[in-house]
């Protein structure tokens, strides 16, 4: 096993533990949640293929699904934002910068890139959670509440992630 799969082993375990023992005992006003752990996926290499990303996805969501007694509620949203993930790649980088920079990161992309990538990979994530969760469009309004709050909280965290962990 290499040191890249290592670094990345450690990042899918600290994020899995971050949530579980932290995020997951934060709710504020009883709306906004904060969800840290896709923080794995957004961080993935560029070049992982897709059929990696589609199963660290899955493993991903069905860790934090056990951990919180959500059956498969987590992983559909993982896998959606794991889906999805090349086709955002695509829309707002170019294919050269995708083969040049090994991974997205505030140093190597750029902090008007990565929170514009983290923006869609995080509402994407949080509106398919929630919506799942709820099953229902009966209190839509409050659904859509907790969609921006806690994105607005997971964006964030993230963005501090990057300089707090990830500095050199």
């Amino acid at each position: 096993m290499g040191i890249s799969a290592v670094k990345y082993l450690l990042v899918f375990v600290v994020s899995v533990l971050l949530q579980v023992l932290f995020c997951n005992n934060i709710l504020i006003a009883r709306v906004i949640a904060p969800f840290i752990y896709i923080l794995f996926i957004v961080l993935l290499p560029f070049d992982t293929p897709r059929s990696l990303l589609l199963f660290l996805s899955l493993a991903l969501g069905l860790t934090i699904d056990v951990f919180t007694n959500t059956p498969g509620v987590h992983a559909s949203a993982c896998l959606i934002i794991g889906f999805l993930r090349p086709v955002i790649l695509n829309l707002i980088t170019s294919r050269e910068t995708l083969e040049s920079v090994a991974a997205p990161r505030v140093k190597t992309m750029g902090f008007h890139w990565f929170v514009t990538y983290t923006i869609f990979m995080v509402v994407i994530h949080h509106f398919f959670l929630f919506f799942i969760e709820a099953f229902t469009f009966e209190g839509f309004l409050l659904t859509l509440l907790r969609i921006v709050l806690s994105s607005v909280l997971s964006i964030a965290l993230i963005l501090l992630s990057q300089y707090l962990i990830f500095r050199k």
